[in-house]
């Protein structure tokens, strides 16, 4: 992709200045009939059912418009598998794998785009061979805990930075390895964590770039109660920190948290809000009737773009049907202010 510090800039320019990102990937996995009542979650589906991933995620997100597309290695992490009795050779092909898949799903998705070109009635958004990225998903510590402590940022007092490094070290270099074109780090409930991460890809000399995403459940601070302007003057610090933003937390927090952040960073801003609806983690089950319609959920899309967001797109309980009216949205605004 070039220069790191460049190369979401470049990618957006390709977007017409907005990229669409995809939608959840766990719940849409349940939707197909994927059960992921396991502390590997979705990482589940790369051993049971890579082909769920591959076909009924990753590629109806991009036919749904996606220009990015998320790996199922949320949940993947070498100390996950090792307790369920997989060897260390056996765990690091499988955080491959999760890159492998999702670009075989782009590869597919591109050789579908040809064979759709003489069809007189196939829409722009298939016949288009626009770029498209693969993120690798690097979850948070408490994801791997299985817990729900990536939704509160609460690890123990005895919780350090070099810890949280080494945790992840191995992880991300093997994700970076598989040739994704970014990092995403996601989900990211607190300060400390965010340093790790930056700290980590300057000292593994990672030389694609990343994302770093934040949750939040009062439309203020992150998840932990950290100032977000504090956690996004860390992504802030890193040229290799190429977007910035917060995902998995109620749509209508979105337009405050924007505002924030744009305070602190020139970067671009991404926003992949969930559904609105509440996680019980002790239950693992989410709240029914809690959340927005799609329409409502989209609606919301030209006024975060307005506010400053380049990266649009969404978390749990969003599915490909947010993520086409997303891209019709935003494609409707675009051809009018063309006008």
């Amino acid at each position: 992709m070039g220069h790191v510090e460049n190369s979401m800039s470049d990618f957006l320019r390709q977007c017409g200045g907005v990229a669409v990102i995809d939608g959840g990937l766990a719940t849409e996995l349940e939707r197909h009939g994927a059960n992921l009542h396991d502390p590997l979650w979705s990482a589940k589906c790369l051993l049971t059912s890579p082909h769920l991933i591959r076909t009924q995620v990753h590629i109806d997100y991009l036919e749904a418009g996606a220009d990015i597309i998320i790996t199922a290695s949320y949940q993947a992490t070498l100390q996950g598998f090792k307790n369920k009795g997989y060897s260390i050779e056996e765990s690091e092909n499988l955080l491959t794998k999760s890159v492998e898949i999702a670009l075989e799903a782009r590869k597919m998705y591109y050789s579908k785009c040809v064979e759709a070109v003489s069809d007189q009635n196939t829409e722009d958004r298939i016949l288009n061979q626009r770029p498209i990225l693969v993120a690798a998903s690097v979850g948070s510590y408490g994801a791997y805990l299985a817990d729900g402590s990536e939704y509160s940022g609460d690890y123990g007092d005895a919780m350090d930075l070099e810890f949280l490094k080494n945790f992840h070290r191995r992880r991300v270099k093997i994700l970076a390895d598989a040739g994704p074109d970014i990092i995403a780090f996601e989900t990211v409930p607190n300060k400390l964590e965010a340093q790790a991460f930056v700290q980590l890809i300057e000292e593994e000399e990672i030389n694609i770039p990343a994302w770093l995403s934040f949750n939040s459940k009062d439309g203020v601070n992150v998840v932990s109660g950290d100032s977000l302007p504090d956690c996004v003057a860390v992504a802030e610090s890193s040229n290799k920190i190429v977007a910035v933003g917060i995902n998995c937390t109620p749509p209508r927090f979105i337009r405050d948290l924007i505002l924030s952040i744009k305070k602190v960073t020139n970067k671009p801003i991404l926003i992949y809000p969930n559904s609105g609806e509440s996680y019980d983690p002790v239950l693992k089950e989410w709240v029914q009737n809690t959340g927005v319609s799609d329409k409502d959920f989209v609606s919301c899309v030209n006024e975060w773009c307005a506010d400053g967001a380049s990266l649009v797109g969404g978390c749990c309980r969003t599915t490909p049907d947010t993520i086409r009216a997303i891209y019709k949205t935003l494609k409707d605004r675009f051809e009018t202010s063309s006008l």
